[in-house]
C-alpha cells in the first residue's frame, strides 16, 4: 500500500445480542468518514451486522430498518409468527424443544432483503464465525450459503436451535471468538475492533434470574478470551460501548440503547484520526 492512497481498514464486530445494535454508530462513523472496509469478520450479531454492511447497506440504512422493526411490538410479534414451524413435524423434529427457536427461520423473517444469499454476492470480503460443537473447535465462514453461516454464527445455546451445515452441528460464533479482529489482522493497515460483549451489571445484582446467571457466566467466559487476545495481538483500534446494562435479547430496547450509545461514532472518529496520524509517521520515518 503506497502512502500516497491511504490506509485500508478491517473491521471486526462483536457478539452481544441486542448490545450489537450499537455497531450502528461504528458503521455511521465510517461512512461519515468515507471509509470503505476491505475486510469484515464478525460473530453473532456483529456477523449480522457485518453482513448489512458488506453488502453495501450504510449505517442509516440499517439503522432505519431496525428501528422501522424493533421500534414496533406489533412488527416484531408478526415476524415472529411467520419464523413458526410451517408443520407439527418440523416443530417436533429431534424431539420437543419448546425453548429452542429456529435461527435460520428466524433470521429468514428479520433480515433486510439487501443481503443476499452468498458470500460472493457480498461488496467487501466477510467472514464469519461459529462454533463447531462436536468438533470442539471454530469454524470460520467465508464463502458459499451466506444466511446459514449467520445463522449457526448467532445460534446462542439454550435460546436457539444449533444449525447443521456440512455435517457439522453449530452454535453461537462467540463462544471461541467473541470479537473476531484477528482473522483480517493481516488484511488491512488499520483493524478496529468493537467489543459489545459486556459484562454482568449491578442492575442484576438483587435479583439475578437463572437466565441472568447463565448469560452472564458467558460474558465472563468471552471476556476472558477477548483479554488473552489483546494480549497477543491487539487491534490497532479497540471500542468498547457502554451496553452492559441490556440483556442479550433486549432488542425492543433499540431507542434507549442507540440513545445511551452514540457517542462511540465521535469515539470511534477520533480513534481512527489517531491510527492514521500513528501509521503516517511510521512510514515517514520510514522513507527518510
Amino acid at each position: 500500500m503506497s502512502p500516497a492512497a491511504g490506509p485500508t481498514f478491517g473491521v471486526a464486530f462483536g457478539g452481544g445480542g441486542a448490545r450489537g445494535l450499537a455497531h450502528i454508530h461504528a458503521i455511521e462513523a465510517l461512512d461519515e468518514l468515507g471509509i470503505r472496509p476491505v475486510a469484515i469478520a464478525g460473530s453473532s450479531i456483529g456477523a449480522i451486522m457485518g453482513a448489512g454492511m458488506a453488502s453495501g447497506m450504510t449505517g442509516a440504512e440499517i439503522g432505519g430498518y431496525a428501528r422501522s422493526i424493533l421500534g414496533s411490538r406489533a412488527e416484531v410479534a408478526s415476524r415472529m409468527w411467520r419464523s413458526r414451524p410451517g408443520t407439527i413435524a418440523e416443530a417436533m423434529q429431534g424431539g420437543i424443544r419448546v425453548s429452542q427457536f429456529n435461527i435460520e427461520r428466524i433470521l429468514k423473517a428479520f433480515l433486510p432483503e439487501a443481503i443476499p444469499e452468498t458470500f460472493e454476492e457480498l461488496k467487501i470480503p466477510l467472514k464469519v464465525t461459529a462454533t463447531d460443537y462436536f468438533g470442539h473447535k471454530l469454524a470460520v465462514f467465508s464463502e458459499g450459503e451466506l444466511h446459514s453461516a449467520l445463522a449457526a454464527s448467532a445460534a446462542i445455546p439454550a435460546v436457539f436451535r444449533p444449525v447443521t451445515r456440512d455435517d457439522r452441528v453449530l452454535i453461537d460464533g462467540g463462544i471461541y471468538n467473541p470479537v473476531p479482529f484477528d482473522l483480517i489482522e493481516k488484511d488491512a493497515d488499520i483493524i478496529i475492533a468493537i467489543d459489545v460483549v459486556g459484562a454482568p451489571s449491578e442492575v442484576e445484582r438483587k435479583h439475578p434470574t437463572t437466565v441472568d446467571l447463565m448469560y452472564g457466566a458467558t460474558q465472563l467466559m468471552m471476556q476472558s478470551i477477548i483479554a488473552n487476545k489483546l494480549r497477543q495481538h491487539p487491534p490497532d483500534i479497540l471500542i468498547r460501548p457502554a451496553v452492559s446494562k441490556y440483556r442479550v435479547l433486549d432488542f425492543l430496547k433499540i431507542e434507549p440503547l442507540m440513545s445511551e450509545t452514540v457517542e462511540v461514532k465521535d469515539e470511534l472518529k477520533r480513534a481512527i484520526e489517531k491510527a492514521v496520524e500513528g501509521l503516517n509517521g511510521k512510514r515517514g520515518k520510514k522513507t527518510v
